[in-house]
């Protein structure tokens, strides 16, 4: 054997040990657990500290006594993060009327029509200098009546299922958004 076969082999188990050492570190960062973050996608606001009222009160701008439901913001941190995926109703995918079809239930223990179109007819309107933390936001997206469904929450913001981003909280006034509002209200009891 040369010289030079073994320097490659020598070379060759010396990249193999940092191979692992890398994937051991990488396995060991990401295994840790963490604080979840919270985020307005439309101010790339994020809070990570504090219990659930602190948090959402911080990324609302309310005090905590406004927050109303705590289990409210326990089911939204729970579902934050969770990818969009048309006709989805868990935690490996889920649609807007979906979401707001399985919040409703959990938190209001309130049944809904599956979707965003047929609970815009389950809905008392209001207008939105009206609005109430749970009440229903609907967005006409593609020319679509009512194609889109979020739950509003406080100072304009609302949570719902992005089909880019999926479930985030995100501002009724924000531009993109304003422009296809199209009703609001309260499920009627």
């Amino acid at each position: 054997m040369s010289l030079y076969d073994l320097w490659m082999m020598r070379l060759k188990s010396k990249s193999v040990v940092f191979l692992y050492l890398v994937i051991f570190f990488a396995l060991t960062i990401t295994s840790c657990k963490s604080k979840k973050i919270i985020t307005d996608s439309s101010k790339s606001k994020a809070v990570s500290s504090g219990s659930i009222k602190e948090r959402y009160a911080s990324l609302l701008n309310v005090k905590e006594r406004e927050l109303q439901n705590e289990k409210l913001y326990r089911f939204i941190d729970s579902w934050m993060g969770v990818p969009h995926r048309s006709g989805g109703m868990d935690k490996k995918g889920v649609d807007c009327s979906g979401f707001t079809f399985l919040l409703e239930k959990e938190v209001y223990n309130r049944d809904l029509p599956r979707t965003a179109r047929t609970m815009a007819d389950k809905v008392k309107r209001k207008y939105e200098q009206d609005l109430e933390e749970g009440d229903l936001v609907f967005f006409d997206f593609d020319g679509q009546k009512f194609s889109h469904v979020g739950v509003y929450l406080h100072n304009n913001k609302f949570v719902h299922a992005s089909t880019s981003k999926g479930v985030i909280i995100s501002d009724l006034k924000d531009p993109w958004y304003y422009k296809y509002f199209t009703r609001a209200g309260s499920v009627k009891p």
